[in-house]
């Protein structure tokens, strides 16, 4: 499988960091072919400057994105949840990528589009410091409406799958580690 993996945390001795490193160390054993993107190594401004009324042009870093895209079978997306969504850097990715005529088109004459990144499936793998249970209760898995939801559902991506680590903060190192031996056997 053709395997598209990005890291969208800052840190890469995160756990986050840690997260990616299992999967993609999984992946290669298991005879994947893998491209791996952090986030922070990217060079482009995250603005939408114009929304979609001006081309703005793509820098290197995010044609490589979309190039990824397209190679991809499957597009896996590790990411610490933050004030109830995404990390702002990812949101701008998303932004400056996921383009019309790119991801999807709408039609003319009804309010349907065209998922144009159909017959590729995406993994979300989600960090937050709150327990899983809380982030449900208090915010209804907000994060995962915006990127599962109404981003790579919208484009074609099926099925996206998600793993939701919460309670971060506090987790022990051999919570820790589980998780990490969970993540690698993916």
């Amino acid at each position: 499988m053709k395997i598209y993996l990005l890291l969208a945390h800052p840190l890469k001795d995160s756990f986050n960091g840690q997260i990616a490193e299992a999967y993609l160390q999984n992946a290669i054993a298991k005879g994947h072919e893998v491209r791996f993107q952090h986030l922070s190594d990217m060079a482009f401004d995250p603005i939408l400057k114009q929304g979609y009324k001006v081309e703005q042009e793509l820098e290197p870093d995010l044609q490589e994105a979309q190039a990824n895209i397209l190679w991809c079978e499957k597009w896996v997306i590790v990411y610490p949840m933050w004030w109830g969504s995404l990390p702002a850097l990812l949101k701008g990715f998303l932004d400056r990528t996921l383009l019309p005529s790119f991801a999807f088109k709408y039609h003319k004459n009804d309010p349907f589009w065209d998922k144009l990144l159909k017959g590729r499936q995406a993994e979300i793998i989600r960090t937050s410091d709150a327990p899983t249970w809380y982030i449900w209760w208090q915010y209804r898995n907000s994060d995962l409406g915006t990127l599962k939801n109404a981003t790579l559902e919208f484009c074609g991506f099926s099925p996206v799958k998600v793993t939701k680590i919460g309670g971060v903060r506090f987790m022990k190192e051999a919570q820790r580690q589980k998780w990490l031996q969970k993540i690698a056997k993916k």
